[in-house]
């Protein structure tokens, strides 16, 4: 099983980085790049406890379908998504944050292992792991981007409102 961390901070309330990572839409959005969409369970909204989704996407050049369901639910602070059918052997992606100095500190942690035995163990290693990498950092940063500009169009709007 290959594991590993991504770590992002972010200038947001927790609850708005929270919400913003359960977000379908902005799901789809964020990886509009491969072509992913909701297919089947909840679709659009906010995800929660016990619900699945089936996304249907093209990675490594291969279009996939997996489906995910949240089997750990704790807001603010905390998240688990778990594979239940796709086209690894084990697929877990633990989503935590915590309130740190202002900020919201998001942790993405992902655990997975390839199928196919020892071919399996050598393609985590030589593309999987590198290419996850990649995609759960990229989305880390449209999730700042997406909470940080939350936070300041709500910020302003309150600003306003107080102004009045």
């Amino acid at each position: 099983m290959v594991c590993f961390d991504v770590t992002t901070s972010i200038n947001a309330p927790i609850e708005c980085v929270f919400d913003v990572s359960r977000d379908i839409g902005f799901h789809v959005r964020s990886l509009a790049h491969t072509g992913e969409r909701a297919v089947a369970g909840r679709t659009e909204g906010l995800i929660g406890l016990g619900e699945n989704v089936t996304w249907e996407a093209r990675h490594l050049g291969v279009r996939q379908r997996m489906t995910a369901k949240i089997v750990a639910f704790d807001r603010p602070t905390y998240f688990r998504d778990e594979m239940q059918r796709g086209a690894f052997k084990a697929f877990g992606h633990d989503h935590h944050f915590e309130m740190i100095d202002g900020q919201t500190v998001m942790t993405d942690r992902l655990q997975f292992s390839a199928p196919l035995g020892p071919i399996g163990w050598i393609a985590e290693r030589l593309f999987f792991r590198r290419y996850l990498k990649r995609l759960i950092t990229n989305r880390a940063q449209a999730i700042r981007a997406e909470a940080e500009n939350a936070a300041s169009t709500n910020g302003v709007a309150k600003q306003k409102k107080t102004e009045r």
